[in-house]
């Protein structure tokens, strides 16, 4: 089954993946920046991993109401409250991209 725990934030990890040093300067002699496409990439990346929470709770809510004693009311509960997390992450940075597109296009030039 999947691992619904919750895991501190590796913040050396994420300064690692994003090609920087620990004071926030890019890694000398390290042209690679962020890998995989950038932006586009890690967006994608982000709304996959929303989608699989939102399935994984759908999922375990259906076995839950099966009453399938493998699975339990809190880790049911766990999983709906990430997958809600994820997705009002999700449409707050649509949103403000959405308004950085139209603060963008109302400049004057």
């Amino acid at each position: 089954m999947n691992d619904l725990r919750l895991k501190p934030f590796d913040f050396q990890a994420a300064v690692a993946r994003a090609g920087l040093r620990p004071d926030g300067m890019p890694l000398a002699g390290s042209a690679k920046g962020v890998e995989g496409g950038g932006f586009r990439s890690a967006m994608a990346d982000a709304l996959k991993d929303v989608s699989q929470s939102q399935f994984e709770a759908e999922r375990l809510q259906r076995e839950l109401t099966l009453d399938n004693p493998a699975v339990s009311l809190e880790q049911t509960v766990l999983a709906m409250q990430k997958a809600q997390i994820g997705f009002q992450a999700t449409l707050q940075v649509r949103n403000r991209l959405a308004q950085a597109y139209s603060d963008i296009m109302n400049m004057q030039v």
